[in-house]
């Protein structure tokens, strides 16, 4: 993995101070750039005052200048102090650097102006009013050739790859100074592409927009350039996708910033480049986070997740627990997904605390009890069996798992007056054909009927296929490539939906603060992506010849799944990529197994 180096925070993209080993040498510039701007200061004052009485230096009165100079520079140090100016606080030349010279600057010039102004010093009026500008552009000239000379002094050096920077927005102007300062730096950017047609004549550290991403090949050959780096902040999946296509028609490698998962994680930091992975190219589906909402109904609270071993449940705890809850109480039945959860929330896997729950969603006098003794404030259910294929074989334990398992829970939840309570359902409960379908769309029902009953927040939400969770079509594809072969497929034209586990866990914990009861939020996570081109792309970078075989479609199904269910509305009212949809409530007394088995196509058992 390639870092570019940096000399700046790059969350707040302020200066940063020197380390010790350099506090020395940064003392040293400091005092030398004093000792020029107090001859700044002392040469402009002069200049102002011969210039007054155009050259005749006779006129001048040379020890009230003497006298005006010593007390501007006094000054110029003392308000520079102040304004950390002459601390080594600022890199050369920068903006931070710039203003507080000018304010500084500008502050001297008002204190000694006073007198001047009120005849108590035998000066021009004008004097310090010419001296300001002049002595600002000396200061400020003076740091923008040792700005100049540093940076040629840090280019990168002849062997790094020529580079074009995809985006000329916030981040490249974070990005592009850190290579064309960053001596060790692998890449020398050449020239940018951006889409917009207003900033065709745009630069950023004096690197040109060379063009749109339809020339990128042309720009490619003009520039000889090697290497396409995205710096797009929000890029989704379906643009890293076409830049994608783009930079392999230019013959370009392609790098794009970390996934918003493995920054939330703390695997990478945002300086870090990678080579473009599947997940980059159809989960990325960056949400907003209202971090306020979040926090009012999860800090200082005592929160439980179901299923909190699994894929969704354990890093849906991790994100809770940076908001800093009263209690997080991670309830599952295996034991050893509890151990991994508590490792990445805890950092420990003792098992011998009571934030970890072994108990199972379908026993429903033991969730009575621990919902009792614990009782937590606000509830996130996890916990379901999810494997559509496994459960058209074994409808009645989607039956005990999703739908009764989910009334126990909600009955738990009700006993003790939790205020919120999220359910996460799935694409597959709207307009259902699947056992799994059905059993996640009566758990919604489930929910909304709770809702009703208690008038608390009780909700529901719904996404597509979750990439990297245990069992999911990543990582059994890449199981099948690495053993050579035959890449199974179920049909040529299956499309779904994808997003990362992180996103999904944001929209989670989201629609606790924004939803209202009874409602099912949907994330919009754009086009679905169809699997095939997923099965090509996913061989292509792995660089064998590996046969992709088609399947057929397996029962329950469907080619082309659906986020919203007939007579769902799409109303958005909170965020623009989060859906509001109602579902209709179902009582727990007209629960019945065997209509449910007939509306699931299964005759029963």
């Amino acid at each position: 993995m390639t870092r570019v180096n940096s000399n700046r925070d790059p969350a707040t993209n302020a200066d940063v101070v020197p380390p010790p080993g350099r506090l020395a040498v940064a003392r040293r510039v400091v005092g030398g750039q004093f000792i020029f701007d107090a001859l700044a200061w002392s040469a402009a004052l002069v200049f102002a005052a011969v210039f007054r009485y155009e050259l005749a230096f006779e006129r001048v009165h040379w020890p009230a200048m003497a006298m005006l100079s010593v007390v501007a520079v006094v000054l110029q140090f003392v308000l520079g102090r102040i304004f950390q100016l002459y601390r080594g606080r600022f890199r050369t030349g920068s903006f931070h650097e710039v203003q507080a010279l000018t304010v500084t600057t500008t502050a001297t010039a008002i204190i000694i102006g006073i007198p001047v102004l009120l005849a108590l010093v035998p000066v021009p009026r004008s004097t310090v009013l010419v001296a300001l500008p002049m002595a600002l552009v000396l200061m400020g000239g003076a740091r923008y050739i040792r700005r100049l000379r540093f940076e040629k002094r840090s280019k990168p050096t002849a062997s790094a790859e020529r580079t074009l920077i995809y985006g000329a927005g916030e981040l490249s102007n974070f990005v592009i100074p850190q290579m064309l300062t960053t001596r060790s730096s692998k890449y020398l950017p050449v020239g940018l592409i951006d889409d917009s047609p207003a900033k065709s004549n745009f630069s950023v550290g004096g690197v040109p927009v060379l063009g749109t991403g339809s020339d990128l090949e042309q720009v490619a050959r003009d520039s000889e350039a090697s290497t396409l780096v995205v710096c797009i902040g929000r890029a989704d999946s379906a643009l890293i996708r076409r830049i994608k296509d783009l930079a392999d028609d230019a013959g370009l490698r392609m790098l794009v910033f970390p996934l918003l998962s493995d920054i939330l994680e703390g695997r990478t930091a945002l300086k870090d480049l990678k080579e473009v992975s599947i997940e980059d190219l159809i989960g990325r589906h960056p949400v907003d986070t209202d971090v306020e909402s979040i926090a009012d109904y999860l800090t200082g609270k005592r929160v439980l997740v179901t299923g909190a071993g699994g894929s969704i449940g354990s890093v849906l705890s991790q994100q809770i627990a940076k908001f800093a809850p009263a209690e997080l109480m991670m309830l599952d039945r295996d034991e050893s997904g509890l151990q991994s959860s508590q490792l990445a929330v805890d950092g420990h896997g003792l098992l011998n605390t009571k934030d970890v729950i072994l108990a199972d969603i379908r026993d429903r006098e033991t969730l009575l009890r621990i919902f009792a003794d614990r009782r937590p404030e606000v509830v996130f259910h996890a916990a379901a069996l999810k494997h559509l294929p496994m459960l058209e074989q074994y409808p009645d334990e989607a039956w005990q798992t999703n739908v009764k398992g989910t009334l126990n829970v909600i009955d738990a939840a009700r006993s003790v007056n939790v205020a919120t309570f999220v359910n996460i359902s799935t694409d597959k409960a709207a307009n259902p054909t699947s056992v799994l379908g059905h059993s996640k769309r009566v758990a919604e029902k489930l929910t909304s009927w709770a809702a009703e009953e208690t008038g608390m927040r009780y909700l529901s939400v719904r996404f597509g296929n979750v990439i990297g969770s245990r069992g999911s079509m990543l990582p059994t594809f890449t199981s099948l490539i690495e053993s050579g072969g035959p890449l199974t497929v179920t049909h040529p034209d299956v499309t779904r939906f994808f997003m990362t586990i992180p996103e999904a866990c944001q929209l989670v914990v989201q629609a606790g603060g924004i939803g209202d009861p009874g409602e099912v939020l949907i994330l919009d996570m754009g086009e679905p992506v169809r699997i095939l081109d997923v099965a090509q792309r996913m061989i292509d970078m792995s660089g064998k010849e590996v046969e992709i075989v088609f399947t057929g479609l397996r029962p329950g199904e469907k080619l082309h799944e659906e986020l919203l269910g007939e007579n769902e509305s799409d109303a958005r009212p909170h965020h623009p990529k989060i859906s509001h949809a109602r579902v209709d409530s179902l009582s727990p007394e007209r629960l019945d197994r065997a209509e449910w088995l007939r509306r699931c196509g299964v005759a029963e058992r």
